[in-house]
């Protein structure tokens, strides 16, 4: 979508996942996502981490058409090498504050 370029990233997203079916469907949305690499799903917490070579946005967008709910991005690191030990920094540390918010109304799309 965007112009800018592809690098290997971890990214921390809050998605309302209120049931047993949103939570299978938030991993199924994920698993065909060719470009996600590995993923975790904190139902308690309604967060989703997942790393692999993608544009945060494309992601967060994707995800939020797909689920028809409010996607908010909380944190994004990038790598310049994947590496399994980013999943377990994300996982200790993150942003409160969400970075951006995208949800169902197009001018949603605003980031901070």
């Amino acid at each position: 979508m965007s112009g800018f370029p592809i690098k290997y990233c971890c990214m921390v997203m809050r998605v309302s996942c209120d049931c047993n079916g949103c939570y299978r469907k938030i991993r199924r949305i994920i698993l065909n996502m060719k470009e996600i690499e590995t993923h975790l799903i904190e139902k308690q917490h309604n967060r989703v981490y997942v790393c692999g070579r993608f544009r945060p946005a494309d992601v967060a967008i994707k995800m939020r058409k797909k689920m028809k709910r409010r996607v908010e991005i909380l944190d994004v690191e990038e790598e310049s090498a994947g590496t399994g030990d980013q999943m377990r920094q994300l996982t200790t540390h993150f942003s409160p504050q969400p970075i951006a918010r995208i949800s169902l109304q197009p001018t949603a799309h605003v980031f901070q």
